[in-house]
């Protein structure tokens, strides 16, 4: 396992994502999918945060605590014009 380094959301602009996929596992993916969706209606609801786990290009793990305002077909959208791409997250919690 690979140790998970914890940033601060302003800190995303400056990493660099690859377009592979990050989860190998269909079902994984589907839950991943919900989560989002889950974390996207309490963001815009009620304003709750979700820790989001991610890799980057250079294949190191970020967690971030954040709101997300939206998720679109590639990308998530934070605060602040910030996004990650999707099949770059590994978990929301």
């Amino acid at each position: 396992m690979k140790t998970v380094e914890k940033i601060e959301k302003e800190q995303i602009k400056q990493l660099k994502f690859c377009r592979k996929e990050v989860l190998a596992d269909k079902d994984a993916r589907k839950k991943r999918d919900f989560d989002l969706m889950r974390a996207q209606a309490l963001g815009n609801l009620l304003k709750n945060k979700v820790s989001i786990t991610f890799e980057t290009a250079d294949e190191k793990v970020y967690q971030v605590q954040t709101t997300i305002w939206a998720v679109g077909s590639e990308f998530v959208c934070l605060k602040s014009d910030i996004s990650i791409p999707i099949n770059s997250i590994i978990e929301i919690e």
